[in-house]
């Protein structure tokens, strides 16, 4: 396998750390023991979980007003997956890669393949592009896509995602993943009933050419581009559109596509209960679809979110929802903040599986309020740094990753190579 950092570089700074480690890995597993929780079932869990890497997300973000790109950006999608490989070197919890097309059209979809399987790379959905015109595109995108009121328009946007779908399937995908910018700036500018129909009309040609191994992901967004209305706007009317399209059809949960302060813990029970939760983009926001890195604003809803998911797992032996971060990285390293989301998301999972549902399930029945809240502050407040380094460290990667890059150069080495970077997509949807 590929390893775009120096192993020895790993394997130093691992030694510097290993000790510590060592002391705060069994000093946690002796007082979770006391708990009657098992370090190492914990551990285990930790090592097998995986979340994707977008593609876009390497390069460097960016606002209506301004982009600042910094040196060594990836210039196509192979200088994509170089950087995704050196995040999945050191963090071991990122095996898979979520492209985006046209972004990332190559002519020979088999030699991406095995160009990201040498990095110890799959790939995740697929997703497709109709909220921006491209090059040699016949009918503009100015006033919809799959909503658009001129049949052509949509049939072009239902085109280029069978085009994306016949792509995920030389890369090894399994899913595609259909959002739209689609919606009105202007009240009467749109037919919230027509934009609907023609939503379903088109998901269902899409859908259609689905493989029957493969699922099919709906995202809404509350707003942006489009600030009057969005013809998927919130998780009911993705619902609504899944059960309408089919079994295969679920419903994607991007955590900054909502209005401040809005339960999406308790969205995640819904569609849960719905049987329509089919993943999830991680991220952060202030205000609304900020893009920040997981964890950075409100790390206790990211933790209320994955204690349903652990709940519903728990429920359901079936439920495997797929995982994938969304971020804009304007002011940092985009490989520092994915790494470093890819950490705080391990440890929430791993806080998240500290908690006691029989005794959390058990004060909520005697109305405890009081104490089911300390159940759940119990397990968030407890310090699971080392289940997770030490579930890094057992696969071979870093204790520290940002150390660990840093002490790399890669940066430094990418930017020498890479003259003329700069002009990567953000796309953040």
């Amino acid at each position: 396998m590929r390893t775009p950092i120096d192993p020895s570089i790993v394997a130093d700074q691992n030694e510097i750390r290993a000790a510590e480690l060592k002391r705060d890995y069994q000093y946690l597993g002796e007082k979770l023991a006391r708990q009657n929780i098992n370090i190492e079932t914990i551990k285990n869990k930790i090592a097998e979980f995986s979340v994707a890497i977008p593609s876009w997300g390497v390069g460097t973000g960016g606002t209506r007003f301004a982009r600042f790109p910094m040196g060594g950006e990836p210039r196509n999608v192979f200088e994509k997956i170089e950087d995704c490989g050196v995040i999945q070197q050191l963090s071991k919890t990122t095996n898979t890669v979520s492209p985006h097309f046209p972004w990332d059209n190559v002519d020979d979809f088999n030699e991406l393949r095995e160009y990201a399987a040498a990095f110890g790379l799959g790939f995740d959905a697929v997703n497709s592009n109709t909220f921006q015109d491209q090059k040699e595109q016949k009918h503009s995108y100015k006033f919809g896509s799959l909503t658009h009121s001129d049949a052509a328009t949509r049939q072009q946007a239902v085109d280029h995602n069978i085009e994306v779908i016949e792509a995920g399937k030389k890369l090894g995908s399994k899913a595609l993943t259909v959002w739209v910018g689609d919606g009105s700036n202007f009240a009467g500018q749109q037919s919230f009933t027509n934009a609907f129909n023609h939503y379903l009309d088109s998901n269902a040609k899409i859908y259609a050419a689905l493989p029957d191994d493969w699922q099919m992901f709906l995202e809404h967004k509350i707003f942006e581009p489009a600030f009057y209305s969005t013809v998927i706007q919130d998780w009911g009317s993705s619902l609504l559109a899944a059960q309408t399209l089919g079994e295969k059809c679920k419903c994607l949960v991007d955590l900054g596509h909502h209005a401040p302060n809005v339960n999406i813990e308790m969205i995640v029970a819904r569609l849960h209960h719905a049987k329509k939760l089919g993943g999830f983009h991680f991220n952060d926001s202030k205000y609304g679809d900020d893009d920040l890195d997981s964890g950075s604003i409100n790390p206790f809803q990211l933790f209320l979110i994955f204690n349903e998911l652990v709940e519903a797992g728990a429920r359901d032996a079936q439920f495997n929802p797929a995982y994938m971060m969304d971020q804009s990285h304007n002011v940092t390293d985009p490989i520092e903040s994915l790494m470093n989301s890819a950490d705080v998301i391990s440890r929430t999972y791993a806080r998240a599986l500290l908690v006691d549902h029989k005794l959390l399930n058990q004060y909520q029945e005697e109305n405890d309020a009081l104490m089911a809240y300390n159940t759940l502050r119990s397990a968030y407040e407890t310090d699971v740094s080392a289940i997770v380094q030490q579930a890094r460290l057992e696969q071979g990667g870093a204790i520290d990753t940002i150390a660990t890059y840093r002490a790399s150069e890669y940066r430094k080495k990418v930017t020498e190579a890479r003259p003329s970077s700069g002009n990567a997509s953000s796309g953040i949807v």
